[in-house]
């Protein structure tokens, strides 16, 4: 018997049913071994030395895969191929294996199937200690954070909270947007427009010149609004037609973070909820009574594509929309960023043959549209450009004052055959230049500028991206991580700071702003990935950032006073000592001064609660 180790139950039903009974595949339900719960679990004066502990939950599944690997001939270690799947790997076996090294063999797959399975038993390969390393110096940096920062916090501020490294540098974005948000100040402007009709079709122009100079969006106050009113003729005088055609060109196949922001834009899942919808559509969806695992690893940041995916998709188009739809050579996507792992694969079905509408019996309603959206974006990535036609009229009035109406058709559809159509089409009459037209009505529009809009699942994970601030594996953690230490509530849709929120990154950005520092927090990404592929060793990462870190932490405890307590005017109404504004994990409350002797307290009418995402 050859034992096949993974994390799930659901992905270890799936492998199952593609191999004969020479394998037995079980589920070691993810990490069996942490830093312990309870103390810092590191050996700083060891040169960062962990001592891992096997965690409560996994201890009885560890009993049975030891005493199924004693029996085995191969131990075949089958976890995800990312960091994290590594780190499994290598933690198991640590425990099956702690003095000498049996013979184990170490596989990866892009996906589960039947093929990708039967490859990666043909080319195993041995655990990569670049990868462990990697995640150990993330594991351990995150411990050293959270065990120094979290008691500095219930000193400081309240007590029970915690801190985190990635999470603290999103934290920033969102009070900062806040407060950008308080502080907006409004400022009114006018638009004008005319209205036209030719051939029964009525067309708007807007102003966008005076005199040859072009207008600013909103450099149009009232008073100049109606001057401009005065001054026009309704008599225009059309003085040029542009016509062009434009490439609208097929966008890339999903990576994490773009069916992250996606998902949130069409459906409104939170990043959560998209990443656990698209592990059970990776690990395998029972169809026709055999688990079938219906697209490829999730978390990515390459856009790259198997030739055979590639080939596959072709030969679906040219069936199924005509080879009008196809390009000659097909399209090959790049990343901008250098830390793309191009070996890796896009987001995409294992099978583009299995239409979405073909199998959504099989699926609940989230999982049909995120595969839908899924296999709709791979396909649509191997289509040929929209051509969309293009047309700009531009009138004159009194001379001096240059309207213009716009419209556009598309001419051929491309890929937007089978995406969502993102252009709205807008037909104008055929109009020659030197042709003259009444406007039926002149009319100034009042406009309002608007705040920077407050972020929600899709922006945050976008802008963290952007900054380089966490990895595709990191960001659903981060934006549920807010949420649930009650830094942060979504309202709505959007993220909005709770008082505490506010507080704890004040506190941090004034006292410890290597910490929220964008550039800093995305360099020590940078460095975790040099430790993935072997240019840098994560003990010398950990000294780097821990000694200035410690020296900087000891001298804060003496100047930093504590916010969590105001004094009131008020007296309390049991006993007559004076009331306290304290601040706790969940918002800000009244207490008595006296507590714990005297257990008076009161909420506070804007209250600020944790709540569940």
């Amino acid at each position: 018997m050859n034992l096949i180790i993974v994390e799930s139950p659901t992905k270890a039903k799936t492998i199952s049913s593609f191999l004969s009974k020479d394998y037995k595949v079980v589920a070691c339900l993810g990490h069996i071994r942490d830093l312990p719960k309870r103390r810092l679990g590191i050996e700083i004066e060891k040169n960062f030395q962990p001592r891992y502990v096997i965690s409560k939950r996994s201890r009885k599944i560890v009993k049975e895969i030891k005493k199924l690997s004693q029996k085995a001939k191969k131990i075949i270690l089958a976890t995800d191929e990312d960091r994290e799947g590594e780190a499994i790997a290598w933690h198991l076996l640590k425990v099956l294996f702690p003095q000498n090294q049996k013979d184990y063999e170490r596989i990866v797959f892009h996906e589960i199937t039947k093929k990708a399975i039967e490859e990666a038993l043909k080319n195993p390969r041995k655990i990569n200690l670049n990868l462990v390393n990697a995640w150990q110096a993330r594991r351990i940096l995150d411990r050293l954070v959270g065990y120094s920062l979290s008691p500095f916090l219930w000193k400081k501020v309240a007590h029970r909270l915690s801190a985190g490294r990635v999470q603290s540098a999103a934290l920033k974005l969102v009070v900062e947007r806040e407060k950008e948000i308080e502080n907006f100040v409004p400022k009114d402007y006018f638009t004008i427009e005319a209205s036209f009709e030719k051939e029964g079709i009525e067309f708007i122009a807007s102003l966008i010149e005076i005199d040859g100079k072009k207008l600013e969006r909103t450099e149009i106050d009232k008073e100049k609004a109606e001057k401009i009113l005065k001054d026009l003729d309704k008599n225009f005088l059309v003085i040029n037609v542009a016509k062009k055609t434009i490439s609208k060109n097929p966008l890339p196949p999903l990576i994490t973070s773009t069916m992250q922001q996606e998902a949130y834009r069409l459906y409104r899942f939170s990043a959560k909820k998209t990443m656990l919808l698209a592990q059970r559509l990776y690990e395998g969806i029972e169809i026709e009574g055999k688990p079938k695992g219906l697209i490829t690893y999730m978390r990515t940041d390459s856009f790259n594509l198997s030739q055979e995916a590639i080939e596959a998709a072709r030969e679906f188009i040219e069936k199924n929309f005509s080879s009008d739809y196809l390009p000659q050579v097909p399209n090959k996507f790049k990343r901008k960023s250098k830390l793309a792992q191009e070996a890796h694969e896009a987001i995409r079905p294992t099978d583009v043959n299995l239409i979405p509408e073909k199998i959504k019996k099989y699926l609940s309603e989230d999982e049909f549209k995120l595969y839908d959206l899924i296999w709709r974006r791979f396909l649509a990535s191997q289509m040929k450009e929209a051509k969309i036609e293009k047309i700009d009229i531009d009138l004159i009035s009194n001379k001096i004052y240059k309207f213009r109406a716009s419209g556009q058709r598309i001419t051929f559809d491309g890929y937007l055959k089978i995406l969502e159509r993102k252009v709205s089409e807008n037909y104008l009459p055929q109009i020659e230049v030197g042709e003259r037209l009444l406007a039926k009505e002149i009319i100034k529009r009042k406009h309002q500028t608007q705040p920077p809009p407050r972020f929600n699942d899709a922006s945050l994970v976008k802008t963290l991206e952007a900054l380089g601030i966490g990895r595709p594996s990191t960001y659903a953690t981060i934006v549920s991580t807010l949420i649930d230490r009650g830094y942060v509530e979504r309202k709505k849709g959007s993220f909005f700071p709770t008082e505490l929120g506010k507080e704890v990154a004040s506190l941090l950005n004034t006292h410890f702003p290597d910490i929220v520092d964008y550039q800093f927090t995305a360099k020590m990404e940078d460095e975790l990935d040099l430790i993935a592929s072997g240019k840098k060793d994560y003990q010398s990462s950990l000294k780097q950032f821990w000694f200035p870190f410690n020296e900087n932490l000891k001298k804060k405890y003496q100047e930093v006073k504590a916010s969590k307590e105001i004094l009131t005017e008020r007296k309390c109404p049991q006993c007559g000592a004076p009331l306290i504004k304290r601040l706790s994990r969940f918002g800000w409350f009244i207490s008595c001064s006296r507590f714990p002797k005297c257990r008076y307290k009161e909420k506070l009418k804007a209250q600020n609660s944790k709540r569940k995402s």
